[in-house]
C-alpha cells in the first residue's frame, strides 16, 4: 500500500508568463542555427503550461469536464488514424480546396495537446503560444491574412514582416513529405491538416526560423495557416513532436541529437511549471529506458512494449504480454502520448487491473461511476488514505506510479476515481495523468524512451 493525500480539483491556473527575453530585432542577437547544415549540438529548456490556462472557463468542474471531452476526442482520433493506416486505406475526403486530392486525420484540434509553450517565430522573433503534441508531426502557426482564424492570445503572425520566411517549391522533397499537399498558382507548396472533429488548418508550407529563448533554429518547415477552422485552443499553433519526418525533433535531428524530454507537473500538487528540454540535457541520469518499437504502417506514434501490470505488489495474473503486443500488420500495441490524459488499456487488461485494484481498496468507501470512470471512491473528509500500489512493467523499465497518478479528484466534493479506462480497440495508450512527475525522455537516436521519477527538479 501507499499513501494518498486527497487534494481537490485544481482551479484554473493563472498564466504568469512574461517574455523574459526581449524579442530580438536582428539575427546577430541570437545564436543562429540551420538544422540542415550546422554540426554543433544544442540544449534548450522551455516552460510548459497546461491548456486550462488559456481557457475562458473558470470552475474546476467545468475545466475537468472539458478535459475529459478533449480526451475522448483525442483517443478516438488516434484509434481512427491507426486503424485506417493499418488498413492501408487512408481516408480520401472530398477536398474543400483546389489542388488537394486527399485529407489526412492527425492529432486533434481541440484535443491536439494538453500543454503549450512559448517560442519565437520569424525574424525578428514574435513570441507565440504553441501547443505541444507527441501525436502529430506537422508544425504550424496561424498566419495573416486570415481567410478564417480562430481567436488566439497573441497577435496573428504576419509572414510579410519576417525576414526569414520562405515558401517551399511544389516539387521539393519537403513538399512531397506532406501527407496532403497541393500547389498554388506560383507553384509553391500548400499544406492541409484535417482533424477528427472536422477542424482544419490550411495554408502555405514554408520554412521559418524558430527561437527558443536565445537560441534560433533556421529553416524549420512549418505550415503558415490562413484558413484555420474548428475547435482550436487559444494557442497560435502546434509544435509537432511525433516520430514522422516533418516533426520538429526529426527536422532538427542534428541540432539537438534527436533528443527531447518533458516533465508534466501535477498542477494540484505543485506551483512549479512543467518543462520541455531539447538536446543531450534532455536525458536525465538514472532514467529507466525501454526500447521504442516501430509500427510499419504509421511513423508518428511512440510505441513501447508493456509486459504486465502489478497492483498491490503482485503481478496481475490475467495480464500477459500478448494483450499489449503489436502484430506484424501494425494492429494493437501500446503508445505513449502527451496529449491523451487518461490511460486506455485494452479491455481484458483494464478489467483485470481494475478488479485487482478494487480488491485492494476495500477499505475505501465506493462512490457512483463518473464519466468514463467505473471505479470511484468517496474520500470526503479524509486527509490521508492507503491505496494499493501500481506498477507498469515495460521491457527494461518498471514504472512505479505515485498514488496521485491513478487516483484523481473528479469533483469538488471528495470523489476520486481510478484514472484508467478500458478500450475495445486493441491499441493501449499511456496518458499524461500517469506520466505526471516523471521526466519522460525521448532518445530517437537510440530508439528508446526513458522515465526518471526525480527528473523534474
Amino acid at each position: 500500500l501507499q499513501t494518498l493525500l486527497p487534494r481537490p480539483l485544481p482551479s484554473a491556473p493563472t498564466l504568469s508568463w512574461h517574455d523574459s527575453e526581449p524579442e530580438s530585432n536582428s539575427l546577430q542577437e541570437t545564436s543562429q542555427l540551420d538544422p540542415l547544415s550546422s554540426n554543433t549540438t544544442l540544449e534548450v529548456q522551455l516552460e510548459l503550461h497546461h491548456v486550462d490556462a488559456l481557457s475562458s472557463e473558470d470552475t474546476p468542474e467545468l475545466l475537468f469536464d472539458l478535459r475529459l471531452q478533449r480526451d475522448a476526442l483525442r483517443s478516438g482520433t488516434i484509434y481512427s488514424l491507426v486503424s485506417k493506416a493499418v488498413a492501408r486505406n487512408p481516408p480520401r475526403a472530398a477536398s474543400r480546396r483546389s489542388g488537394f486530392s486527399s485529407s489526412i486525420i492527425s492529432g486533434l484540434a481541440q484535443g491536439s495537446g494538453e500543454y503549450f509553450t512559448r517560442l519565437g517565430v520569424g525574424t525578428p522573433a514574435r513570441n507565440l503560444y504553441m501547443v505541444l503534441d507527441t501525436g502529430s508531426d506537422v508544425v504550424w502557426v496561424q498566419c495573416s491574412p486570415c481567410k478564417s482564424c480562430y481567436s488566439q492570445s497573441d497577435p496573428i503572425f504576419d509572414p510579410t514582416k519576417s525576414a526569414s520566411f520562405s515558401g517551399i517549391p511544389c516539387g521539393s522533397p519537403l513538399c512531397r513529405s506532406l501527407d496532403s499537399s497541393g500547389c498554388n498558382q506560383r507553384r509553391m507548396c500548400l499544406y492541409q491538416v484535417s482533424y477528427g472533429d472536422g477542424s482544419v488548418t490550411f495554408g502555405d508550407f514554408s520554412t521559418e526560423t524558430l527561437t527558443f529563448r536565445r537560441t534560433s533554429v533556421g529553416r524549420v518547415a512549418l505550415g503558415c495557416g490562413h484558413d484555420n477552422e474548428g475547435l482550436f485552443v487559444g494557442a497560435a499553433g502546434l509544435l509537432g513532436l511525433g516520430r514522422g519526418r516533418l516533426s520538429f525533433p526529426s527536422q532538427t535531428g542534428s541540432r539537438f541529437n534527436r533528443k527531447f524530454s518533458y516533465c508534466l507537473v501535477d498542477r494540484s500538487a505543485s506551483s512549479k511549471p512543467s518543462s520541455l528540454v531539447f538536446g543531450d540535457a534532455a536525458i536525465p541520469r538514472g532514467a529507466l529506458f525501454t526500447p521504442l518499437l516501430t509500427n510499419p504502417k504509421l511513423d508518428t506514434f511512440y510505441y513501447v512494449e508493456l509486459l504486465g501490470i502489478s497492483v498491490g505488489g503482485t503481478r496481475v495474473p490475467k495480464i500477459s504480454p500478448s494483450l499489449f503486443k503489436m502484430d506484424q500488420d501494425g494492429n494493437g500495441g501500446v503508445i505513449i502520448d502527451s496529449g491523451t490524459s487518461v490511460t486506455r488499456l485494452t479491455q481484458p487488461a483494464y478489467t483485470a487491473t481494475r478488479d485487482a485494484f478494487r480488491l485492494g481498496a476495500t477499505n475505501l468507501k465506493r462512490a457512483p461511476d463518473f464519466s468514463l470512470f467505473d471505479t470511484c471512491f468517496d474520500l470526503s473528509g479524509q486527509t490521508s488514505v492507503k491505496v494499493p500500489t501500481l506498477v507498469l512493467h515495460f521491457r527494461g523499465a518498471d514504472l512505479s506510479l505515485p498514488a496521485t497518478n491513478y487516483l484523481i479528484p473528479v469533483d469538488s466534493s471528495g470523489t476520486f476515481c481510478f484514472a484508467f479506462a478500458g478500450t475495445m480497440n486493441g491499441l493501449s495508450i499511456i496518458g499524461n495523468i500517469q506520466q505526471q512527475g516523471f521526466r519522460v525522455a525521448y532518445d530517437l537516436a537510440g530508439s528508446r524512451v526513458g522515465f526518471s521519477p526525480r527528473g523534474c527538479a
